[in-house]
């Protein structure tokens, strides 16, 4: 059974209102309801991908991915009205991204590209290829 205050973290709060991929700068950008907007590199949402290989099955099991510097992004397709699923052109695309996850990871993203960048150094590890 999940409480009241459970499933309102689990509500979408901010929608989209247009979404538009720049392919010669491998940028996402997002316009939400609210009117704010991110830009997401796609190195940062490939890193970032909330799926199980690169978060893992359960806590302190993400995966710090090297060598994904000049990821792209092949194709972005609608999941219900909740999310979007992104195929990259390293072939991953098992990751479903919810406006919800998008949207705090805008609003994260200097804190969370810092942690992967020192992630990759604690472990000798390359945003290069």
């Amino acid at each position: 059974m999940v409480d009241e205050q459970s499933s309102q973290d689990l509500e979408t709060k901010h929608w989209p209102s247009e979404i538009r991929y720049i392919s010669e700068e491998k940028r996402l950008e997002i316009d939400f309801d609210n009117g704010t907007a991110f830009s997401y590199s796609a190195e940062l949402l490939r890193v970032e991908s909330p799926s199980a290989e690169v978060q893992g099955h359960g806590p302190g099991q993400k995966q710090t991915l090297p060598g994904r510097r000049h990821v792209g992004i092949m194709n972005i397709e609608p999941v219900g009205n909740y999310a979007v699923k992104i195929k990259f052109d390293d072939l991953h695309d098992t990751g479903i991204f919810s406006w919800q996850y998008l949207y705090k990871l805008g609003e994260e993203q200097e804190e969370i590209w810092a942690a992967y960048l020192d992630a990759l150094e604690k472990q000798g590890l390359s945003r290069d290829p």
